[in-house]
């Protein structure tokens, strides 16, 4: 039995259980699934679940914890954490995907910034990072 089926029978005896308001299953499906589209803007959604990803980590935290004092290069950010260069560039990047860091190319160096120092100041004031 697919998962769709399987859903689907769980939602039709929910509705026939009477515990739901809902009258028709197949119609109630189709409110649940606009429901979605209707309360949020799905780029948003996916921009939030890469930050929160960026910020699950206490190796990202610690990024940009010390990117918050100031720029660093990534071999600096390996040494301060005791990371590898593949790991820090990882990090890096996810956090740079999120928005939260921005970088910067001086010859073969690459330096690393907070991108929104607001944010990272709002996050630190109410104990988040």
């Amino acid at each position: 039995m697919s998962l769709k089926s399987r859903v689907s029978k769980r939602l039709e005896r929910l509705v026939l259980s009477g515990i739901c308001s809902a009258e028709d299953a197949l119609k109630h499906e189709a409110e649940l699934k606009q429901l979605v589209e209707d309360v949020g803007n799905l780029d948003l959604i996916d921009k939030q679940s890469r930050v929160f990803k960026a910020l699950g980590n206490e190796k990202r935290l610690k990024i940009l914890k010390i990117l918050s004092v100031r720029e660093m290069c990534v071999c600096e950010v390996m040494v301060a954490l005791d990371l590898t260069q593949p790991t820090a560039s990882h990090h890096l990047n996810l956090l740079e995907n999120a928005g939260l860091v921005k970088d910067r190319k001086e010859g073969q160096w690459v330096f690393y910034s907070i991108a929104k120092p607001t944010l990272v100041e709002d996050m630190t004031r109410l104990g988040l990072l």
